[in-house]
């Protein structure tokens, strides 16, 4: 499938849609406030279809733009998985913020999540060197 990333903010029923199609039900139990928190971004960039122009993907930030930047969602619909749309938004994110000392990022313990994040260079916080760093994270 040919898609094309570009800045920009989706509808809100695009981001429900896009949200529950993930399972992310912790966002969308709260639709006004899912879209509150994605036109807060620094930053939003779509994929979307070529051909349908539907949103397949989404990744959002969280920054200052100058120190630290924390990339709050990535996201792709289940059936455009594997396709490089992933892939081609975190880029995107790593060439926008190419000059900011830090990225964060949390996600799920699966197997596969490793693999993509250090396939764009980054780490584990526990096995940074030549110094280990500690994540911490508190869920209200």
């Amino acid at each position: 499938m040919a898609f094309t990333v570009h800045q920009g903010i989706p509808t809100d029923a695009e981001l429900v849609s896009l949200y529950e199609a993930v399972g992310w039900s912790a966002y969308t139990d709260d639709a006004e406030r899912l879209a509150r928190a994605v036109r807060g971004s620094h930053l939003v960039l779509c994929a979307r279809n070529d051909a349908s122009g539907s949103l397949v993907g989404l990744v959002r930030t969280v920054s200052d733009g100058e120190t630290i930047v924390y990339v709050q969602d990535i996201l792709v619909t289940p059936d455009d998985q594997r396709e490089g749309i992933g892939g081609a938004l975190l880029d995107a994110v790593l060439e926008h913020y190419a000059d900011v000392r830090q990225l964060v990022l949390l996600t799920d313990d699966e197997p596969g999540q490793r693999a993509f994040y250090e396939s764009r260079g980054l780490t584990e916080a526990h096995d940074m060197a030549p110094h280990p760093t500690r994540a911490f994270v508190r869920f209200a």
